[in-house]
């Protein structure tokens, strides 16, 4: 069986990392923290990437804590680019509920506890943590920190409060080492910074060592932008947000220059087995198999295998792999009367031409004409006349599917 440490290498997944790491996951598989500040009321598919990796370590028998930062989203993490804008507090409440409700299914585990950061980072006075915490930092280090370090390069400057993040994030870690014994965090490679300042404090004041390691971002190699809320391209967890079609559809939209790296680091699939789907993609990459298996896989870890059929299935209707729709199930049925354009065939006019203007299929008369003359419009998969009775066709499971070449499709319903 392969150790966890050669398991997160081979998937890209260790980054920078403290001494003896390997060790440490193998051996002594210590309890281990990951953390997200509720800055949004969903996490995103750059989150899921340190989620995912979490759960990794708890199949391998780690225990995991979960921390909600409901303290320092006060502050916030400061960008590079950017002073970060204080939420209200009524909304930092909605958003903690919902990032923890998140976070509990997406490691639904008895080795799995969720805490929130404001239970201490809230109870500590000026004095006694500038005492406690801030006397075991220098400003010399502070401002090395990389998205410190940009900031003071920049025109915006760098406010005190967020000056002072990494060292609430070190006491996050000195706070978990000493109610729960966790001796490792994880997180993203832009937190490295943050991170080595918690190791540091409790190696000043318990005189112990704790572990960690970092994972790349998830960068699209395209527009070279991180997958995240504050590029614009944000693909949320929430289906209410992002709806479960768009998630699939986007990760099922994945180049093939992401699609591998995506494999072995989104999915709970083993190496050998992605092997595989590699292969015979390359083969064939016309048929897309590393994408669909992508975009299946990562929407059933996140919304369940049955919404991440029913998006498969939508999908395959909606590009023209299939036009069966007698064994559509009520969710699909929902999906697919959502996400593709849909009429009432009570509100279509009697004449077929018509009916093609009125469902979109055409811009007139005229239009509807040439492209029933051309063979272009078809239902089911076949050519239709121009005495077709939209009204009196053949409906499956109360739906009929009329298409217009490969890409334009309607759906009616009963």
């Amino acid at each position: 069986m392969m150790k966890l440490s050669e398991e997160l290498k081979k998937r890209g997944l260790l980054h920078n990392h403290t001494p003896n790491i390997e060790k440490a996951l193998d051996e002594e598989k210590p309890t281990f923290y990951i953390g997200a500040d509720p800055t949004a009321d969903s996490l995103h598919l750059g989150n899921l990437l340190g989620y995912i990796t979490a759960r990794r370590l708890v199949d391998a028998g780690l225990k995991a804590i979960l921390i909600v930062g409901g303290g320092t989203a006060r502050i916030g993490d400061p960008k590079p680019d950017a002073e970060r804008t204080l939420l209200e507090e009524e909304v930092l409440e909605k958003n903690t509920k919902a990032i923890t409700k998140q976070v509990k299914k997406l490691l639904d585990s008895p080795d799995v506890s969720v805490v929130n950061n404001y239970e201490w980072l809230a109870s500590f006075k000026l004095i006694e943590f500038l005492r406690d915490i801030g006397k075991n930092f220098t400003v010399n280090n502070l401002i090395k920190k990389d998205a410190i370090a940009e900031r003071l390069k920049s025109d915006i400057g760098l406010s005190y409060t967020e000056f002072a993040y990494p060292l609430l994030q070190a006491t996050d870690f000195l706070e978990l080492y000493k109610r729960y014994n966790c001796k490792m965090q994880i997180g993203g490679s832009d937190q490295w910074g943050n991170i080595v300042a918690g190791i540091d404090l409790i190696r000043k004041k318990e005189g112990a060592e704790a572990h960690a390691f970092t994972f790349p971002l998830l960068v699209d190699k395209a527009s070279n932008k991180k997958f995240g809320k504050s590029e614009g391209n944000a693909i949320w967890l929430d289906e209410n947000k992002t709806s479960v079609y768009s998630f699939y559809q986007f990760l099922l939209n994945s180049s093939d220059e992401m699609v591998e790296e995506l494999l072995f680091k989104l999915t709970l699939l083993p190496i050998e087995q992605i092997k595989e789907v590699i292969a015979k993609w390359q083969k064939e990459p016309h048929k897309r198999l590393a994408q669909k298996t992508l975009a299946f896989e990562v929407t059933k870890y996140v919304h369940g295998e049955s919404k991440a059929q029913a998006a498969q299935t939508v999908s395959e209707i909606l590009f023209g792999s299939t036009d069966t729709l007698n064994d559509l199930d009520k969710q699909s049925k929902q999906m697919l009367l959502q996400e593709a354009p849909s009429f009432s065939v009570v509100e279509l006019p009697d004449e077929f031409t018509d009916a093609l203007v009125y469902i979109k299929l055409a811009s007139s008369k005229r239009e509807a004409k040439e492209f029933i003359q051309n063979g272009a419009i078809k239902v089911w998969g076949q050519k239709v006349d121009f005495d077709f009775d939209l009204k009196n066709a053949e409906f499956k499971n109360g739906l009929l599917l009329v298409k217009r070449g490969k890409k334009n499709l309607v759906v009616l319903y009963k």
